[in-house]
């Protein structure tokens, strides 16, 4: 059975080598992979069964994949879609609304070929529901804000980052050629010794609202204190908490009510909006710098409109109905509550996102295995995404799961992975 995890790991898998062991190395030419990759990746072909799986039905609680060959109902904890709002009947009608009357794509950058007046509208609607002078869009969260930090930054500035900050942010800082210095994830002490040893340069402390493996919150008060005791400017990607955290749904900065304190804010789209894109809101002259120098946002292609009306669609939505929120939350709570009672760990997780932290690469295959041919899919996430002795698989809650959907996904979980800890311990 190709989807057998006790077959399956038997076919010569090496798990002592990782995707981090593949960046550089010998190989013919520069279009070829490293010597090795190749006979790894097919020796490692039962545990890639587990990343990309095909889906068969929209991203709700409960859908189906295709797996071992066959269509797969399961409990769905992999997905970003916080409030439901992806599969939500008035997102979907403003869609196919905008898609007969604009057609199905802006057809080129808006610098040159301009953007529809949903897209003005879309801007004008996050600027205002952050409090913001202005709004742009870019049309990938990732490029967005790489686009963002590389537009910024320059050579003779300094990006300080939490060490667990995200790619996009990493390779934005990189791309601008700006210094780099990490500090310690969450703690300020360690901010404060990174932005002393640039004393005098022009510092921009770069943070998330929610950091999307360890499911935590940035400690945005004590962080923002050591900060402004440097005079550093602080750039915060709410990409997780937009939406979804807040008494209003601001995010991690409305959560902790320091909005005021932190000049430049970044988003996705794909996450609580259940659409796709991303947006910066700041002051206009940043903003509108931005759109000449965010090289993201004046070469690539408007988002299609479309999109953009679903997601106007979803912000009128959820403002209008915070009780999903509220519903998110209370299912969050209930799951790691319930998920730590079984003994399982979830790391320093405080939101709706949690690692189920397994911490060896070979039983984290075999159990994912087990875990969807059970019908509960969640992500396995490996490193270099996580430490090597944080090796998990995350779970994300939404507000469209039941009560029936969590209890019978931690049924599975404590048939299947608490037995695998247990042994060993």
């Amino acid at each position: 059975m190709r989807g057998d995890p006790n077959s399956a790991h038997d076919d010569g898998f090496d798990t002592n080598l990782s995707l981090g062991d593949f960046v550089v190395g010998e190989r013919a030419d520069a279009i070829s992979p490293p010597a090795g990759w190749t006979e790894w990746r097919q020796a490692a072909s039962w545990a890639a069964q587990l990343y990309q799986p095909t889906m068969l039905q929209s991203a709700d609680a409960r859908t189906e994949i295709e797996y071992d060959g066959r269509p797969h109902p399961v409990i769905n904890l992999c997905s970003y879609n916080y409030l439901g709002l992806a599969n939500h009947p008035e997102v979907i009608a403003a869609a196919v609304e905008a898609l007969h009357k604009y057609g199905m794509g802006a057809c080129g950058s808006p610098m040159l070929s301009g953007m529809t007046d949903l897209h003005r509208k879309l801007e004008r609607a996050i600027a205002d529901f952050l409090g913001r002078e202005d709004a742009m869009l870019f049309n990938s969260g990732f490029g967005g804000a790489l686009g963002t930090l590389a537009g910024l930054l320059r050579k003779s500035d300094v990006a300080i980052m939490d060490n667990r900050s995200h790619l996009s942010l990493r390779d934005g800082a990189v791309l601008s050629r700006s210094r780099v210095e990490r500090f310690e994830h969450n703690d300020p002490s360690s901010l404060d010794e990174a932005l002393t040893r640039r004393v005098g340069k022009r510092n921009l402390v770069i943070v998330e609202g929610i950091y999307s493996m360890d499911g935590d919150f940035a400690t945005l008060g004590p962080l923002l204190d050591v900060a402004e005791a440097h005079d550093a400017s602080v750039f915060i990607d709410e990409a997780h908490s937009m939406l979804a955290s807040g008494a209003n749904g601001r995010g991690a900065a409305e959560h902790y009510d320091v909005e005021h304190r932190i000049p430049l804010i970044y988003g996705t789209f794909s996450k609580a909006f259940g659409a796709v894109g991303g947006f910066v809101a700041g002051a206009q002259e940043t903003i509108e710098y931005l759109r000449f120098y965010a090289h993201s946002y004046v070469y690539s292609c408007a988002l299609p409109p479309s999109n953009v009306a679903a997601i106007l669609k979803s912000l009128e939505l959820s403002i209008a109905h915070p009780e999903a929120r509220v519903r998110l939350w209370e299912n969050a709570d209930y799951f790691r509550t319930q998920v730590n009672a079984l003994g399982i760990d979830t790391g320093a997780s405080n939101t709706y996102i949690m690692p189920l932290i397994v911490g060896d690469r070979g039983r984290m295959y075999r159990l994912g295995h087990e875990l969807r041919q059970r019908g509960l899919w969640v992500a396995p996430v490996d490193y270099p995404a996580v430490p090597e002795d944080r090796i998990c698989f995350r779970a994300c809650v939404t507000a469209n799961h039941t009560r029936a959907d969590l209890d019978e996904a931690l049924n599975i979980l404590e048939d299947t992975l608490v037995p695998s800890l247990l042994q060993k311990a």
